[in-house]
């Protein structure tokens, strides 16, 4: 059975076109250079599992017609893979339940403090809240019948999680990963990288060490994200090697 991800957001924390920003980049015509904050979406069993929720996620979900999400996974806490949690709501009341919210303890514990009222039963409260229940993990586990393997790795000096479902695995917002991490990212079909920009950053990948990344892992096609405004699209792409290119927001991967 197929495994789809979809590249909901591609650009780096600003998002692009930045504000007050007239490079190349931020008022380029190629729709693909317009690239909101990081989410993505796992498709697999009539199931769809959210990776993290951008400030843009309404607007993503609308984008690509995303109309029901069964759970969450979070790669980290910071605001712009966070800051559209509240948009889950509507999924709540189509599915009738609770959603599952899957991440480390640390990620866990920053995000039920910033969005308390989403995890507080609350049978009063008078709105609309997303209902959601933390559940931490480590280890590889079981969601729908599928297992979901968390890949720990270093984003600056905060751990965070990618995560592998078959043949696909998505790893934005880092700047090492450790040998035991990239075992588990063996024999990919599909890999999503952080690949920041040209110049060195001290908690992302820059462009060509993601590509020495991806090089070591081996996967058959790599797609790199969290992309900032010194990377063109097009002109980007023709540089970088076979089997490496960019992420655009709407990128539909399939194994």
């Amino acid at each position: 059975m197929s495994i789809r991800l979809t590249i909901l957001g591609s650009g780096t924390s600003h998002g692009i076109p930045m504000i007050g920003c007239g490079c190349d980049v931020c008022t380029s015509d190629d729709e693909r250079d317009r690239r909101s904050r990081p989410s993505a979406l796992l498709d697999f069993d009539s199931r769809r599992v959210l990776i993290d929720t951008s400030p843009e996620l309404r607007l993503q979900c609308l984008r690509c017609d995303v109309r029901c999400v069964d759970a969450i996974l979070f790669t980290h806490a910071h605001a712009d893979h966070v800051a559209g949690l509240d948009d889950v709501r509507v999924f709540n009341h189509r599915l009738g339940r609770d959603l599952g919210v899957y991440a480390s303890e640390q990620t866990l514990e920053h995000i039920t403090t910033m969005f308390a009222y989403a995890f507080r039963k609350d049978k009063d409260y008078p709105s609309a809240k997303p209902e959601l229940t933390p559940i931490p993990i480590r280890e590889a586990f079981d969601l729908f019948g599928r297992t979901i393997t968390p890949i720990p790795y270093s984003h600056g000096a905060l751990e965070v999680f990618g995560y592998r479902v078959g043949g696909i695995a998505y790893c934005p917002d880092c700047s090492f990963i450790p040998d035991a991490s990239r075992e588990l990212l063996r024999d990919l079909d599909v890999l999503v990288l952080d690949g920041l920009r040209r110049t060195p950053h001290p908690t992302h990948f820059s462009i060509s060490q993601a590509v020495e990344e991806a090089r070591r892992i081996g996967a058959r096609r790599t797609y790199f994200t969290h992309i900032a405004h010194e990377l063109k699209h097009a002109e980007t792409n023709a540089e970088l090697p076979d089997g490496m290119e960019l992420a655009y927001d709407g990128l539909v991967c399939a194994t």
